[in-house]
């Protein structure tokens, strides 16, 4: 009997979505899905308890005490070209922390480090001997599905419910021989209590540090600036409104400005970090602004003779400062790895105030 049209068009729509639906379950790992392993761990993993600890970068762990001095542990995340960390912590913090580190390189060879964190720079951070800080029994790793997975056991009666987790950068994988780590690109801290798998997250002082000092440069330098520029340029017919308007925004401008510098060097003493180039043109801005304060408070009058160089310098600088916060900004959030989102925003906003003052520009070209 010959299968109708209709009848065959229909197992072949079935046929493709569970082919779908297996590569998808394949590609991932989820508590939600039973846990199938093409490579074989050092223990059984059919009593595992599953906790989603890190859902924006789909970091799985699995646990169970296995006996009364050993744990077993398993991680899993997605291969990023970059490493994946846990860390078991005295206080929350990462430095004094020990650590799990994994790693898929470029031919596809696995590595898993154990490090110990003693700082916030890579050259504190070292590779922690075995016979010293975190006890770990047998250990596996492999990559299955896109989908990295690091086994270990843990040798002791208690384990530390402050438990932290990184993701380095892509494309900074650790090397023989020393194997140093890059500075992660992201970390997160969490406290997990073991009996019920429950746990809370804490984002890092040093993450809501970045994210002020992105927010307040941004906004200060890159984006009041240039409006009160435009202000002063295109709304001098309703004077005096104009001039009370561009003093407020710029002033309003360069104090979030300075808040966002003084936020960076914070951070950066605090990170040890170097961005010899990021701080440099900071500076530069901040040494801008403050010769336009300078420049405010000292101007001549409107009948000055010299009033005419004043307003040279005056509208030089303001470009430049302007000008140059804007390529920080970018480059400050390529710097911190801060995604496509940052940059796509940010370009926005300037593409909005330009048109603008495209618009604006004309119009006083053709009143001329």
């Amino acid at each position: 009997m010959k299968a109708s049209p209709k009848y065959t068009q229909f197992m072949f729509l079935i046929l493709i979505l569970f082919l779908i639906s297996y590569v998808h379950s394949q590609a991932s790992d989820s508590c939600n899905s039973p846990l199938t392993l093409q490579s074989s761990i050092p223990f059984d993993t059919t009593s595992l308890h599953c906790v989603t600890v890190w859902p924006s970068q789909t970091y799985i762990l699995r646990y169970v005490q296995a006996s009364e001095n050993v744990w077993n542990f398993l991680l899993s995340a997605p291969n990023r070209n970059a490493y994946i960390g846990i860390g078991f912590s005295p206080n929350g913090g990462m430095v004094g922390s020990s650590a799990i580190v994994g790693w898929v390189g470029s031919s596809g060879t696995s590595q898993m480090q154990k490090y110990y964190l003693g700082g916030q720079s890579p050259n504190a951070v070292r590779i922690e001997p075995n016979d010293q800080g975190l006890q770990i029994g047998n250990t596996s790793m492999f990559l299955q599905s896109n989908q990295i997975y690091i086994a270990f056991q843990l040798i002791t009666d208690n384990p530390s419910t402050r438990l932290i987790y990184a993701v380095g950068r892509v494309g900074q994988l650790p090397t023989g021989p020393t194997f140093q780590l890059s500075q992660h690109q992201d970390m997160i801290s969490t406290v997990l209590n073991y009996a019920t798998g429950q746990f809370q997250s804490h984002i890092s002082p040093e993450a809501s540090l970045r994210r002020s000092h992105g927010l307040l440069n941004m906004l200060g330098w890159a984006i009041l600036l240039p409006i009160g520029a435009m202000v002063a340029r295109y709304m001098r017919k309703w004077d005096p409104i104009w001039f009370y308007a561009h003093a407020i925004i710029q002033s309003l401008g360069f104090i979030l400005g300075l808040s966002g510098v003084i936020c960076g060097l914070v951070l950066e003493n605090r990170l040890d970090a170097s961005v010899n180039k990021h701080k440099g043109i900071g500076i530069t801005i901040l040494i801008f602004g403050c010769l336009q304060v300078i420049a405010f408070l000292a101007r001549p009058d409107k009948t000055s003779k010299v009033r005419t160089y004043w307003n040279w310098y005056h509208f030089g600088v303001g470009r430049a400062l302007i000008f140059l916060a804007a390529i920080n900004v970018f480059y400050g959030i390529h710097l911190g790895n801060a995604g496509s989102g940052w940059n796509a925003g940010f370009a926005v906003v300037l593409v909005i105030l330009f048109i603008i003052s495209l618009i604006l520009e004309l119009r006083m070209c053709f009143k001329k």
